[in-house]
């Protein structure tokens, strides 16, 4: 659905709408990388980057750290999705290589418009409250980093990574 700095970005802002109290809580990109079993540096790349569109707040020294710039009833998914990825605007079909859209469709094409359609709709509607409600309001608590899976693989949302042969 997304790249890995997509789903870092999301992961760090997560983290933030879970302690969201007005935007007293602060917390360094150290805490967040930490928390979050991520890249330090990276964290600290995408919160720049996310500073910058406006959607995290930071302050130098002491006591400071990030925070969301606003309620997280007020950022969606799709807010952080816009800033790391590229809209597919391709309209190949992958039915013999013509374009999408011309002629009769292909046997894919009405489970690909409905993925996309779907997909966009989960990105615009659905905002980073879902973290703070699920912590805050129904004490769910996030894995330790250090977790280890209790089943092999989970489905992803991601595409395979494909190994050397």
């Amino acid at each position: 659905m997304y790249g890995k700095q997509t789903e870092r970005a999301i992961a760090a802002m997560s983290r933030l709408a879970e302690v969201w109290d007005g935007g007293r809580t602060r917390l360094s990109a150290l805490d967040i990388a930490s928390q979050r079993n991520l890249p330090a540096p990276m964290v600290a790349k995408l919160l720049t980057a996310l500073s910058q569109a406006g959607l995290v707040t930071g302050a130098p020294g002491p006591g400071g750290g990030y925070s969301l710039a606003r309620s997280p009833d007020r950022i969606a998914l799709q807010d952080v999705f816009v800033l790391f990825e590229r809209e597919d605007t391709s309209t190949n079909c992958p039915f013999g290589g013509g374009v999408c859209g011309v002629g009769d469709p292909c046997p894919l094409h009405e489970p690909l418009v409905t993925l996309q359609s779907q997909t966009r709709r989960l990105l615009r509607e659905t905002s980073f409250d879902i973290f703070r409600k699920a912590v805050q309001e129904q004490g769910l608590k996030p894995a330790p980093p250090d977790a280890v899976p209790l089943v092999p693989e989970r489905q992803s949302y991601r595409a395979p990574q494909r190994g050397p042969k």
